[in-house]
């Protein structure tokens, strides 16, 4: 599977972002000469976190049939040391539904081995970057 972005807006930053049959706008915030017309890279990195551990929950409490009705997922960055090597995000998750306090810890004991969190985590991301 392949993910393209291209230049929507040949005087701005504005650029469409294509997965599969989905397109995004993603722009730089005006503090770094954009427009913000939609979020910028960092912020789809952050919510793919959210969106990982929101869906893991979801599907993990339908296979247990726990009833689990509703799940929301925030995400708070701290870039504040992102150049000395340390980028922080603190995910809260909110769920709703008539569940005991196992499950509720069970769910968040699974939301900590999405696969998006294990892989900003533990593994070892190799870019190779080449022109067309």
């Amino acid at each position: 599977m392949s993910i393209t972005i291209r230049r929507d807006d040949m005087a701005g930053t504005r650029h469409v972002l294509k997965i599969r049959n989905h397109e995004i706008t993603v722009d730089a915030s005006p503090a770094a000469g954009g427009k913000d017309e939609g979020p910028e890279p960092h912020d789809l990195y952050d919510a793919s976190l959210a969106s990982c551990k929101a869906l893991t929950v979801l599907l993990y409490a339908r296979r247990k049939q726990m009833p689990l009705e509703d799940i929301e997922v925030t995400v708070d960055r701290d870039n504040a040391q992102e150049r000395q090597g340390t980028y922080r995000l603190k995910t809260t998750l909110r769920l709703t539904g008539n569940l005991s306090e196992e499950q509720r810890a069970e769910l968040l004991r699974v939301a900590g081995k999405c696969p998006l969190h294990r892989l900003m985590t533990e593994v070892k991301t190799e870019i190779e970057t080449v022109l067309a």
